[in-house]
């Protein structure tokens, strides 16, 4: 028997100066959580010619991170319990910077090692910015994961999009073009330093040990299908990311104008990555918003496999409408099937942890089966399959019933 979520019966929250300065600080967090990721497909190909690395240890540039994700982001939570949420963050977006300058020093292993770093940072503010948002805005949940999403998905059209530009006619090379985002990273903890004065706010840690043990996630068929939901779209995301643009150069786009395709991508993913998280929160049942995300995905990499090049910027727009459905899906999710901040933390925790498990194959695979082949359309029917897993998974995660201790059964 599925228990009833619980709603606030406070008056709705009045955003003081406090509440506003989160806010601020929660965009630029955001902001930083997709940037120094996908600046990098755009300049593969430099990368790769600068270092003579192959298509399989280009594809790990987007893998390692994700790997990254998956190691750290069921710990994050128990982190934020430990140190509280504001510290953990910040000593996050400390350690993003570093990672950034590391990976821009401009050998092999550095690059590898800045990456594995950033990774890790990246991974603590993916997996308890909803549990913020859910414990400090109850009544706003939609909308404030709205404006986050936003952030984060408009940061990483930019920077897809003036990565080439800023490699090539600034003349700073992959390794400032890569580099720069670190002031992005060092804007936002300096942003995020008035959350770690004053008296100490209440945050998952306050939550009864007994309460926080009580939730089993590993048993749960809701909960593994939300963690399939996340890591599918996250695979389509981040394999885009990483080898549309050479994909889009073989079918005749200037590399340049590759880069400003996967911008336009991410550019159409930001009214849906605002309006979706709205739209979820008002309804019951969000299984037609998954029906219509997929048929997205579908039509639009349907498009790309024909290549004809005078639709590309139709296909790339459908694309973005469908990644930033699914996204704003996947975030909403850990809010809408769970009853408390620490639940959502929790299962954040659990389905980018193994989500993301699943979408670091999706680079390398790519990369790899595109040697094995000499040819682009066998790794794009990966798509297909994982657009079709992404309807299952998401039907079931998008029926009306949340995720509940043994006790609760």
């Amino acid at each position: 028997m599925a228990v009833q979520q619980s709603v606030p019966t406070s008056k709705k929250i009045k955003f003081s100066r406090h509440y506003w300065l989160l806010i601020i600080g929660i965009v630029f967090i955001a902001s930083t959580l997709r940037s120094p990721l996908t600046s990098v497909g755009p300049l593969i190909s430099s990368i790769r010619a600068s270092l003579d690395v192959s298509n399989v240890l280009a594809g790990f540039l987007t893998t390692i991170p994700l790997l990254a994700f998956a190691l750290i982001s069921p710990f994050a939570p128990k982190l934020a319990r430990r140190f509280g949420l504001e510290k953990t963050l910040f000593a996050s977006l400390c350690l993003l910077t570093l990672g950034i300058v590391i990976r821009s020093l401009g050998t092999t292993p550095y690059l590898l090692i800045g990456t594995f770093l950033l990774g890790l940072s990246i991974a603590f503010g993916n997996v308890l910015l909803p549990g913020l948002i859910k414990l400090n805005f109850p009544l706003h949940i939609g909308l404030l994961t709205g404006v986050y999403s936003v952030s984060m998905n408009l940061s990483g059209a930019v920077a897809a999009g003036i990565s080439v530009p800023l490699a090539s006619g600034v003349r700073f090379g992959w390794e400032g073009a890569l580099g720069c985002w670190a002031l992005l990273s060092l804007i936002a903890a300096i942003i995020w330093l008035p959350q770690l004065k004053g008296k100490k706010r209440a945050n998952v840690s306050t939550i009864p040990a007994q309460k926080q043990q009580s939730l089993d996630l590993w048993r749960s068929p809701l909960a593994w299908n939300i963690t399939l939901f996340m890591g599918l779209q996250s695979l389509i995301f981040y394999t885009t990311s990483a080898w549309l643009p050479e994909v889009l150069k073989v079918q005749g786009v200037h590399a340049g104008q590759a880069g400003w395709m996967l911008s336009l991508m991410q550019f159409a993913q930001l009214p849906m990555t605002f309006i979706i998280p709205v739209i979820a929160g008002q309804l019951k049942d969000q299984r037609i918003l998954v029906l219509l995300t997929s048929a997205f995905f579908l039509i639009g990499f349907g498009g790309i496999l024909i290549g004809e090049v005078s639709l590309i910027p139709l296909w790339m727009i459908l694309l973005g409408i469908a990644g930033g459905s699914a996204f704003g899906l996947a975030m909403m999710f850990f809010t809408l099937r769970t009853n408390t901040s620490h639940e959502a933390a929790e299962l954040s925790g659990m389905a980018q942890s193994f989500g993301y498990t699943l979408a670091a194959i999706g680079p390398v695979l790519f990369g790899f089966l595109h040697d094995v082949t000499a040819s682009w359309s066998i790794p794009l029917s990966l798509f297909f399959i994982a657009t079709i897993a992404l309807f299952i998974s998401g039907m079931r995660a998008g029926k009306k019933e949340f995720i509940v201790s043994p006790e609760g059964q």
